[in-house]
């Protein structure tokens, strides 16, 4: 799929374009069109979605979230699905090293925990604030706060709806709690945002949240493994609904100890839209990749913590510097669509894999291996690449997107794409 490039003065976001009032008197409330955006934001976003979506369904629809936190056992997991119908022993070998708990398994669990987890989020944490940044730029300051405000407690109440009824590994609700945080920053000075950004990374990197909010013990967990293998299998829609609000309260920590992380990105967001870089990305190659380079320096003698950190931006800087020329585009191009549609593919793979994994679905919860399941979850985003590819041929914004916007502004947002000249 080839892009052609857009214009640079447009909403690079995660979620929502805004109206831009260029002569500061009110207009209506509407948003920006499609066309005016930034390609090589909406190809990062499509791949960072790649990367979460990896993440949540080999960790935490798979299995239980908690079992990672306990002693990894080596041994051959007994609901896994197995399939034997084929007589011969090499095929047998073979079957069983793709989905049983075997090096090959246990190896794809290793890149995504090293590569992947929480560096894609990261990537999101960063595109969140760039897309707050724009957005304040393109709303006329008598409206700024109203909107503003609006756009992220419509958020928390998709998110707190996710976060109950679909899935308690939602990021919504944090992301909506740290944008109400982060929005009086929008006002502040660029050293205040810095030193605020720097501040929080700080208290992230001491590790000092894991000893104040510590997880439950491990003979809690222990048993909640077997309590979770034996609900989201087989349990109805009440019974796992219950079980998963159950598990709030045990898993709200974990969104603790990274919520300064996601603070801190989210004003490391507001400075590189302030800094220009994304308004002359084409002008900005070698900066970029430096900087790429730089930051996979830092990781390779890194703790976890800033592994976290300079691998986002090191794969964010790579990203963009490719997708902003015409070969990028080319290559990378196909990835802008889903990222247009990200909060809706987000909510639609909770939706699929909850009937993937659950009982009042397929029920396979702790039956697939690590790589069985991500085999699955490319399928899954595969397809929404395809669907999002052809949805936007016909419409300016995917379902979810819609209805936010149209909630931000109380009125509804046109739809369907303008028909051509």
């Amino acid at each position: 799929m080839t892009l052609p490039h857009r214009r640079d003065t447009t909403p690079a976001e995660v979620d929502l374009t805004a109206p831009l009032d260029r002569d500061g008197a009110p207009s209506p409330p509407s948003s920006v069109a499609t066309t005016d955006r930034l390609v090589s934001i909406d190809i990062l976003r499509g791949l960072a979605l790649f990367g979460v979506m990896a993440i949540n369904v080999v960790f935490e629809f798979r299995v239980s979230i908690f079992g990672q936190f306990l002693p990894a056992s080596r041994s051959h997991e007994p609901g896994t699905i197995f399939f034997t119908g084929s007589s011969s022993p090499d095929m047998t070998r073979l079957m069983w090293a793709i989905i049983s708990d075997s090096p090959f398994n246990r190896a794809v669990e290793g890149i995504l925990a090293h590569a992947v987890s929480m560096k894609a989020f990261a990537v999101f944490s960063l595109l969140f604030g760039i897309g707050l940044a724009m957005q304040f730029d393109r709303i006329a300051p008598p409206r700024r706060v109203a909107l503003l405000l609006r756009r992220m407690l419509v958020l928390l109440a998709i998110g707190l709806l996710h976060l109950t009824l679909l899935w308690n590994g939602d990021i919504l609700t944090e992301y909506a709690l740290a944008g109400l945080i982060v929005l009086p920053f929008l006002f502040a000075a660029n050293w205040l945002v810095i030193a605020s950004s720097l501040a929080l990374l700080g208290l992230y990197f001491t590790g000092w949240l894991i000893n104040v909010l510590p997880l439950p013990s491990p003979a809690w967990m222990t048993q909640h493994v077997a309590d979770a293998n034996r609900v989201y299998a087989n349990g109805s829609f009440p019974q796992i609904l219950a079980f998963r609000l159950s598990e709030i309260g045990a898993i709200a920590p974990l969104h603790l100890w990274i919520f300064p992380r996601t603070l801190a990105l989210f004003l490391a967001g507001i400075m590189i839209w302030r800094s220009g870089v994304l308004r002359d990305v084409s002008g900005r190659h070698t900066m970029l990749l430096l900087t790429a380079l730089a930051a996979f320096a830092v990781t390779i003698d890194a703790g976890s913590s800033l592994a976290t950190v300079s691998l986002a931006l090191a794969y964010g800087a790579l990203v963009v510097s490719a997708a902003s020329t015409g070969c990028g585009i080319r290559l990378l191009g196909w990835a802008a669509p889903i990222g247009r549609m990200a909060f809706t593919n987000y909510l639609m793979q909770s939706i699929i894999f909850g009937l993937v994994f659950y009982g009042y679905g397929l029920g396979l919860f702790g039956r697939l291996s690590v790589s069985f399941a991500l085999a699955l979850g490319i399928v899954v985003y595969v397809l929404q690449a395809v669907i999002s590819s052809f949805w936007l041929k016909l419409y300016q914004f995917g379902p979810v997107e819609w209805l936010w916007r149209s909630l931000m502004y109380h009125q509804l947002q046109p739809m369907r794409v303008p028909a051509k000249a």
